[in-house]
């Protein structure tokens, strides 16, 4: 049986969407978004890339309906990991390191992504092929401009600049803060530059596209400066943070207990399976995601069984939001997270 398209309704993945996006957000303490989506033409997202997988997670919210992206081709190569990333509309993105003939792979990719915009669907990119966790940005790859301009071939199509800040790379519970910038026409654009070689216009929009990303981050230049920079930020712990953490104890204390499993888990995932710590976070999140709930049903059955019903309620609802209250405290006691190329 053939598989669905990508931009195909797919009542299940709508129907989980609402419960991944509920975790994305309680992965943060504060989460905001600034800006919509056109709602005319091809869109194609292009954002910063600091923090892998959860990069992706925070941009979903934008379109319930779903956003395809574009990923590292080498996750593709077992047939079910393709399977379920096709199901999560993830396409692979191949890149020159992978090898001269891997890349010609990517003719194939560029056709989906093409039937995928042609459906309407955005179809989302972080052009820098990598991820740093840095308030800068690299250069970006001419993936993103090559797809734009076979679209713009075909039909109207915008790329909008996308801005992620993070308050710390590294500890789950941070804030978040996405802006949308505006969007920018490749119809008008190549227009405008028709007389340039392809190869000027390439270099052209994919300055204009890191402009448009860097007007909408927290952005310092990588060079010399960049830690000056970073430390003029005055991020300083609050006078009145210990004296909280010192009061809500107690709270944690319970909280810690509660969530036991889960955090026991996360933490040993992060220290003794995942090297790099950019992925750390998205462990955190995957512990959520699908162990919290088997959590709450374990701790449910006893609690039913022996407790009043109100009661029970109670310590299950306590169950569901300690894990956030855990790492919330701990962020509280850590104060203000260092950068970690400045160390």
């Amino acid at each position: 049986m053939k598989p669905a398209e990508i931009w195909e309704k797919d009542s299940l993945y709508y129907f989980l969407r609402w419960y991944v996006d509920l975790c994305t957000r309680l992965s943060y303490r504060r989460f905001k978004i600034e800006g919509k989506l056109p709602s005319d033409g091809a869109v194609i997202l292009a954002a910063n890339h600091t923090n892998t997988l959860m990069d992706a997670l925070v941009m979903l919210p934008f379109r319930h309906r779903g956003i395809a992206f574009g990923a590292r081709a080498d996750i593709f190569r077992r047939p079910a990991a393709a399977r379920i990333l096709h199901w999560l509309k993830i396409v692979p993105m191949v890149r020159l390191r992978d090898g001269i003939r891997e890349v010609a792979r990517n003719r194939d990719t560029l056709a989906e992504v093409d039937h995928i915009l042609e459906h309407g669907m955005p179809f989302a990119l972080f052009p820098e092929g990598r991820h740093r966790p840095m308030h800068s940005l690299l250069p970006l790859q001419k993936g993103i401009s090559r797809i734009a301009m076979e679209s713009a071939a075909h039909r109207p199509t915008s790329i909008v600049p996308v801005g992620i800040d993070y308050s710390a790379f590294f500890r789950y519970r941070s804030t978040c803060h996405i802006k949308l910038g505006s969007p920018i026409d490749v119809n008008a654009f190549l227009q405008e530059h028709a007389a340039q070689p392809e190869a000027e216009q390439h270099h052209l929009l994919l300055e204009r596209i890191a402009d448009g990303i860097k007007e909408k981050i927290l952005w310092f230049p990588a060079d010399d400066s960049y830690c000056e920079s970073i430390n003029k930020l005055n991020r300083k712990r609050r006078p009145w943070q210990l004296p909280l953490a010192v009061l809500t104890f107690p709270l944690w204390l319970c909280a810690a207990v509660l969530s036991l499993p889960l955090w026991a888990l996360a933490e040993w995932l992060c220290r003794r399976k995942i090297k790099d710590a950019a992925f750390r976070n998205t462990a955190r999140y995957m512990v959520r995601l699908l162990a919290l709930p088997l959590w709450l049903l374990i701790l449910a059955v006893p609690a039913l069984i022996l407790l009043p019903l109100w009661a029970a309620a109670l310590l299950i609802l306590a169950a569901a939001l300690s894990y956030s209250a855990f790492y919330d405290w701990l962020n509280l006691v850590r104060g203000p997270e260092p950068p970690i190329f400045c160390e």
